[in-house]
């Protein structure tokens, strides 16, 4: 498939979680709210239309390309919809540049768009033959060629290992170093699937180690940290914060984040007194993510591991 074609097949696809995510911001008439990950627009759409006439919307992405698809989708609301290149772990300078002190909610979905993997010279998918790319942002340095090909074994086991909880990342580091240079996806997959014995199950043997390389190539823990903190920084009270992700790495970091941000004290449990003085900034919305439904899932496979978590932000004294 083309890069058109997917961008034109995506702009009419309904995203994951959808109506979950808009009744999760509780939307207003006049609210301003952030899509993080605005990706084709798809959420930031629904955000739109839910908090018409006057509710405005600012959409970041680190990929030019889903900017471009989400342009041309959000055109009919003008002004209502600024959208930015950069990456949402840096909201709180963009909110300010539009003179915003505190928005009404904020959505992060972690997930990779459909115009990522349905573009091969991208290189996210191993189902299709492109370069070893992996990037979101194409004009940033590192590659995920770089680190299949340049990164020692011991190194490159340690990413597939913790990025993609992958039990046999020692024998995938190994084969890796030993049939280098890998130029392309497929190869790598090859070599993947060769070291680990074959296919077993319905999850390809390349999946986790395509995860870790790309979570590795974009930082996208460290971008997450950062995020949930500056999201928290800029919710107004009774702001909501949701989350969609899609692999047990992001959901724990969220699940975390969350538990810890609405607690009023984060104390080992031994201390007789506390020490942190720390004070609550958020209430739990979801104790337990919301999963995708069973339509949804035979409607998008790609949902079935989709989970999202809500959190409100507290008036602090």
């Amino acid at each position: 498939m083309s890069a058109s074609a997917d961008a034109s097949s995506s702009a009419g696809h309904t995203p994951v979680l959808y109506q979950p995510v808009l009744t999760a911001l509780k939307l207003s008439p006049d609210g301003c709210y952030i899509d993080g990950t605005v990706g084709a627009g798809g959420h930031a759409e629904g955000i739109l239309e839910g908090s018409a006439p006057n509710g405005c919307l600012l959409g970041l992405d680190r990929d030019p390309q889903a900017l471009e698809t989400a342009a041309r989708r959000l055109s009919r609301f003008g002004e209502r919809v600024m959208l930015h290149q950069g990456s949402y772990a840096d909201m709180a300078a963009q909110a300010a540049a539009l003179g915003w002190p505190e928005v009404d909610g904020i959505l992060l979905d972690l997930g990779l768009s459909s115009l990522q993997l349905g573009d091969p010279a991208r290189g996210f998918s191993f189902r299709q033959d492109g370069p070893l790319d992996m990037r979101f942002d194409p004009s940033q340095g590192l590659t995920a060629h770089d680190l299949v090909n340049e990164w020692d074994q011991s190194a490159l086991a340690g990413v597939i290992f913790r990025y993609g909880e992958e039990p046999k990342a020692r024998a995938i580091a190994r084969a890796i170093v030993a049939a280098r240079p890998i130029r392309t996806t497929l190869e790598l997959a090859e070599v993947i699937e060769a070291a680990v014995g074959g296919r077993r199950g319905k999850i390809h043997p390349a999946t986790r180690t395509f995860q870790a390389l790309r979570i590795a190539v974009n930082q996208e823990l460290e971008q997450l940290e950062r995020g949930l903190s500056a999201a928290v920084g800029l919710l107004k009270p009774g702001g909501r914060l949701v989350v969609i992700s899609f692999h047990s790495l992001e959901d724990r970091m969220v699940k975390t984040f969350f538990r810890r941000e609405s607690q009023d004290c984060i104390c080992p449990p031994d201390l007789p007194a506390c020490r942190c003085a720390h004070v609550a900034t958020l209430r739990l919305v979801t104790r337990k993510p919301i999963r995708p439904s069973d339509e949804e899932v035979r409607a998008n496979p790609r949902a079935r591991s989709a989970r999202l978590r809500v959190a409100e932000r507290l008036v602090v004294a």
